[in-house]
């Protein structure tokens, strides 16, 4: 199973083994992973999952599909060149070790 490493805003961090197949947003919440929301439950109609993808994983990952990317102009955070929705991204043996931060907050 791939790790995550949630680096959560107040400087803490969560490493957790998730599924292979499975989203990160799923192993955030699976796991009380706080600072992820995930109100719409992983359909991306929320943006209450953006997270920030350390850079040394943002090659790994597809790019943004545009509903992705129309929802991440409306994130309550500050829109960054890594930010992304953690309900898409989907874990692979290639993202073991993914490192995410977590904004200061999801919603206004």
């Amino acid at each position: 199973m791939p790790t995550v490493t949630y680096k959560l805003f107040d400087g803490g961090e969560r490493t957790h083994s998730v599924e292979d197949g499975s989203s990160v947003m799923l192993g955030a919440i699976l796991n009380n992973v706080p600072g992820i929301m995930a109100e719409c439950g992983g359909s991306c109609s929320c943006a209450t999952c953006h997270v920030y993808v350390d850079d040394a994983f943002l090659d790994r990952l597809p790019a943004a599909d545009p509903v992705e990317d129309e929802l991440l102009d409306g994130v309550a955070s500050e829109r960054r060149p890594n930010s992304r929705l953690s309900c898409q991204i989907t874990l692979t043996p290639a993202l073991d070790g993914l490192v995410v931060h977590i904004p200061e907050r999801q919603a206004e």
